[in-house]
């Protein structure tokens, strides 16, 4: 199946302006977890700043369900957007989806899937001897490796990247999003029964039969996955792709050790998602009242998780406003805690990995471009979603 669109895409221009330009939120975060590390909002609700709070609340599926975000996704990606359930429906959906995420799964999509799309993009730019690693390679390749995970056609491509980055930014144009949700549930729907009768190696393919204990996957439970994996799996690798390589190129050191042992990649990873991870905030809602730190939540309260600012908690974190891929390594939170652990995040960490693992091997002598990266005002910024605009580099031309 393959789709057609009227006019060429273009993702740099199509969401201007939804991060935001905040560019340090973290000297205020600190003086948050300082002074009122639950803290009554202006606008109503409650925001949970420390790292030991932040924890409480995410692991707690109980006190603190999650229906308030499926309340809210469910408008673009159906009735069973997985990060919304709670137990013991959560449990059921995520057994079965997991099943396509299995290990041995994950061992061949790195040399058959990620590694040609990262080169690919690569090639793009590497007889150049210059580039933009955001508008050329980051915001591109991640969801070209979520397409060809799911099976989807190369050639539709420019059909739903910007239908999936329209849902997960539903809440700055609602109707966009929601027009775009339901152009990819009957774009899914065609794809799924071209599967069902010709069934391949792909997600899509493995979720159709996924069986446990009898049970298998409804076709609204696959289309809510569907339009959450798509999105999601594009967005947050991006971002996350993006700041680390800002972090790398930022820091020379530390740079020049990673490329010189790779062995460290995969502390520098968990280095940089818990200094700049994509997401900056969840939320949850109080199913009674509850107690934290001396602070009641009544029932039915919001609550902001500010996973950011729990990352960069002192008490756990020496000099946490820090890049240092050398640090001792923690557990962070970037990825949640608790039921909800994000299901793509060591997929997330290949694609990381080799992106950076590729960038080193085919662009040598890799820097920022000095004429650009001042000029440019070069920095991470955004108020929910986080990650660089435009990374101006230089290298030695292929």
């Amino acid at each position: 199946m393959s789709a057609s669109v009227d006019a060429p895409f273009d993702p740099m221009s199509q969401f201007t302006g939804v991060a935001g330009d905040v560019r340090d939120p973290y000297p205020a975060f600190w003086a948050k977890r300082t002074e009122a590390p639950v803290e009554l909002m202006a606008v109503g609700g409650y925001e949970v700043y420390s790292y030991e709070l932040v924890s409480q609340v995410m692991r707690d599926n109980v006190a603190f369900p999650s229906g308030s975000i499926r309340e809210f996704m469910s408008v673009v990606m159906g009735p069973y957007p997985l990060v919304g359930m709670d137990e013991p429906e959560h449990r059921r959906l995520r057994a079965l989806v997991a099943q396509a995420f299995r290990q041995r799964t994950l061992a061949h999509w790195d040399e058959d899937l990620v590694v040609p799309v990262v080169d690919d993009m690569i090639d793009g730019f590497a007889t150049r001897g210059e580039a933009d690693l955001v508008s050329e390679f980051t915001y591109h390749y991640p969801a070209q490796v979520i397409a060809a995970i799911l099976g989807l056609p190369r050639e539709d491509h420019s059909f739903f990247h910007p239908r999936a980055l329209a849902v997960i930014n539903v809440a700055v144009r609602p109707e966009e999003g929601i027009l775009a949700s339901e152009e990819l549930r009957d774009y899914f729907a065609g794809i799924m029964d071209e599967r069902r009768a010709r069934p391949g190696t792909d997600i899509i393919s493995e979720l159709t039969v996924a069986e446990l204990d009898g049970e298998r996957l409804g076709d609204e439970e696959i289309f809510s996955f569907l339009r959450l994996l798509l999105p999601a799996g594009a967005e947050t690798t991006y971002r996350a792709t993006g700041s680390f390589l800002h972090g790398l190129l930022s820091n020379p050191d530390q740079f020049d050790a990673l490329r010189a042992n790779r062995e460290l990649m995969p502390q520098a990873i968990e280095e940089s998602i818990r200094w700049e991870g994509p997401l900056l905030i969840t939320s949850r809602e109080c199913a009674a009242d509850t107690e934290i730190a001396g602070v009641t939540i009544p029932k039915g309260g919001f609550v902001t998780v500010n996973i950011g600012s729990a990352n960069h908690d002192e008490t756990r974190w020496d000099r946490p406003d820090d890049f240092d891929i050398f640090r001792e390594p923690l557990p962070h939170i970037a990825f949640g805690h608790g039921v909800h652990m994000c299901l793509g995040m060591h997929l997330a960490r290949m694609e990381m990995a080799t992106a950076v693992n590729r960038l080193f091997d085919r662009c040598p002598n890799l820097r920022p471009d000095p004429d650009r990266w001042d000029a440019d005002d070069v920095h991470i910024h955004g108020e929910r979603f986080r990650s660089p605009t435009t990374l101006p580099v230089r290298f030695d031309a292929a």
